[in-house]
C-alpha cells in the first residue's frame, strides 16, 4: 500500500488544482483536517442528493460539527428518478454559493460532483469532494460534463481541491455502481492505446508522465474485478485510486487525452442519444466499458491486417472533400444539434489528402513496433468482456439497450463526435473501417471469440 500512496501523492504534486487525496477505510475522519489544510474557508455548504445524503452526508455533517467548522444549512437535491445533469441546476446552486459565501462540499459521485464543481467555478471559489461511489473517473477531473439546452456538453472548470474517498461508505453503494467505474476505467487501455498511435502518426505528442500515472498500473487496479463486485475493500481500493490517478493525469496533461479516447467516444454518442435500459439512462461507466470492448475487437482486427500493402497515395486519393464529410455527418445525426456540433469536431480534423498520406508513411514506418507494443499492452477483447461480467459491469451492447445493427453503424458516427485522432480514424484513412465493421458483425454475433486474431 506504501507504493500506492507513493504514487498518489506524486501524481498529486503535478495536478494543476487538487491538492490532496484521501482514500482509506475511515477516510471521512480525515475531512476536517483536509478542509483545514488544502480549502481553508469561514463556512462551508454540503451538498448531495436524497440517497447521498443518507449515505455519507450526515457524517460529513457529524465531522464537521466535531471538528468546530461552520457550515450553512445542507443542499439536498431531490429529483426523481434522479438528479439529472443540469447546467441550470448548477446555476442555481452557484446563486446559493454566492448569497452565503460558503466554500461547497459535494457529497456523492458524477453527477453530484459535476454540479457542484461547475457552480464552484461560476461562484469564484474552489469545493471538496466526498465520493460515495466508486462509479466514475470524474472525481479529479477538469470540466463537468452537463447538459445545456438539450445538449450534453463539457464546461471548463476547476477539479476539487481535496477528494475523501472512504472505502466503508465506498463498500456500501449499489455494486452495480462498482460496476460502472470498472467500466469506465476499462476503458483507459483504450485510450492508452490510441495515444501510442495518435503519437506514432504525428497527430499528438505522447506525454511519459501524464501516460504512465494511468498506464504503468492499470493490469494491477482492474486485477480483481469479481473483488470489485463483492465490496473487497483491496479491490475497491484500486479501482478508486485508478479512478482518481486517472483524473489527476488529466489535470497534469492539460486535457483528457491520457484518459478518453475511442471508447469514450462510443460513450458520449450514446449518452448524448440517451440510450436508456427500463426507462433509466444507462451510466457513463456502462457506456465507456462497452465502448471498450468495441474498440479492443477493432484493434484486433487491425492487428491481423498487414498495413504496409496499403500505398499512402492511394488513401490520399480517397480522401473525403469537406463537402462530402458534410454530408456524411447530416446522414448520420438527423438532430440539427448533434449534427452541428459532429461537423465543427469532424472538420476541425479533416486536413485533407496530404495528411493523410503522410500519416500512413509514418504507419508504414512505425508498424513493426507500433503492432508489437499494442499486442503486448491491449488485452483481448473477450478476456475484457469477462472481466467486465465478472465485475458486474454490462458486457454486451445489448445490455445497455444499443442493438446489433445501431452498435455497427456507431464506429463510423463514433468517429465523427469528437476531433481527437483515434484507431478509427486510422481505419478510415486506411479505407478499411466498413471492412472492419463488416467482419466483426458475422454471423456468430459481435466478434465472437472462434474469430479473435491470435
Amino acid at each position: 500500500m506504501q507504493g500506492q500512496d507513493d504514487r498518489l501523492s506524486a501524481a498529486l504534486r503535478v495536478a494543476s488544482t487538487t491538492r490532496a487525496a484521501v482514500i482509506a477505510e475511515g477516510a471521512i475522519d480525515a475531512l476536517p483536517g483536509v478542509l483545514c489544510q488544502a480549502a481553508p474557508a469561514a463556512r462551508y455548504l454540503i451538498v448531495a442528493d436524497a440517497n447521498t445524503w443518507k449515505a455519507a452526508g450526515v457524517q460529513v455533517a457529524a465531522r464537521m460539527a466535531h471538528g468546530g467548522l461552520s457550515t450553512a444549512d445542507p443542499v439536498v437535491l431531490e429529483e426523481l428518478p434522479r438528479v439529472k445533469p443540469v447546467a441550470a441546476t448548477a446555476r442555481e446552486l452557484a446563486a446559493v454559493l454566492k448569497r452565503g459565501a460558503a466554500l461547497p462540499i459535494a457529497v456523492g459521485s458524477g453527477v453530484i460532483n459535476d454540479l457542484v464543481k461547475y457552480a464552484a467555478h461560476l461562484a469564484g471559489t474552489s469545493y471538496v469532494c466526498v465520493a460515495t461511489a466508486a462509479s466514475m473517473d470524474g472525481y479529479a477531473a477538469s470540466g463537468a460534463a452537463l447538459r445545456d439546452d438539450g445538449f450534453k456538453r463539457t464546461f471548463a472548470c476547476p477539479a476539487p481541491a481535496a477528494i475523501i474517498a472512504d472505502l466503508d461508505i465506498i463498500a456500501a453503494a449499489p455494486s452495480v455502481m462498482a460496476g460502472w467505474g470498472y467500466g469506465d476505467l476499462a476503458g483507459k487501455v483504450v485510450a492508452g492505446a490510441d495515444w501510442m498511435l495518435a503519437d506514432a502518426l504525428g497527430e499528438e505528442t505522447l506525454s511519459p508522465g501524464p501516460f504512465a500515472l494511468i498506464q504503468d498500473n492499470l493490469d494491477a487496479w482492474l486485477g480483481d474485478p469479481a473483488g470489485v463486485r463483492s465490496g473487497r475493500r483491496q479491490a475497491l481500493d484500486g479501482l478508486v485510486r485508478g479512478l482518481i490517478m486517472s483524473g489527476l493525469a488529466m489535470q497534469a496533461h492539460g486535457n483528457s487525452r491520457p484518459a478518453s479516447g475511442s471508447d469514450h467516444q462510443f460513450a458520449h454518442l450514446w449518452e448524448m442519444e440517451e440510450v436508456a435500459v427500463a426507462s433509466l439512462p444507462v451510466s457513463h461507466g456502462a457506456c465507456v466499458g462497452i465502448g471498450c470492448l468495441s474498440m479492443l475487437a477493432a484493434y484486433e482486427w487491425l492487428l491481423a491486417q498487414d498495413p504496409l500493402t496499403i500505398e499512402p497515395s492511394a488513401c490520399a486519393a480517397r480522401t473525403p472533400s469537406a463537402q462530402r464529410l458534410r454530408a456524411e455527418v447530416a446522414s448520420a445525426f438527423p438532430l440539427a444539434f448533434m449534427a452541428a456540433n459532429a461537423e465543427s469536431e469532424t472538420l476541425a480534423k479533416a486536413h485533407g489528402p496530404d495528411a493523410v498520406e503522410r500519416r500512413v508513411m509514418r504507419l508504414r514506418a512505425a508498424w513493426s513496433g507500433l503492432a508489437k507494443d499494442l499486442r503486448r499492452r491491449l488485452p483481448r477483447a473477450d478476456a475484457m468482456r469477462g472481466k467486465l461480467e465478472a465485475a458486474g459491469a454490462p458486457s454486451t451492447a445489448a445490455a445497455i439497450g444499443v442493438s446489433p445493427a445501431r452498435h455497427a453503424r456507431d464506429y463510423a458516427r463514433a468517429r465523427l463526435i469528437r476531433r481527437r485522432y483515434t484507431a478509427l480514424d486510422l481505419l478510415a484513412d486506411l479505407g478499411w473501417l466498413d471492412a472492419a465493421v463488416r467482419e466483426l458483425f458475422g454471423e456468430e454475433g459481435f466478434w465472437a471469440p472462434s474469430r479473435a486474431v491470435a
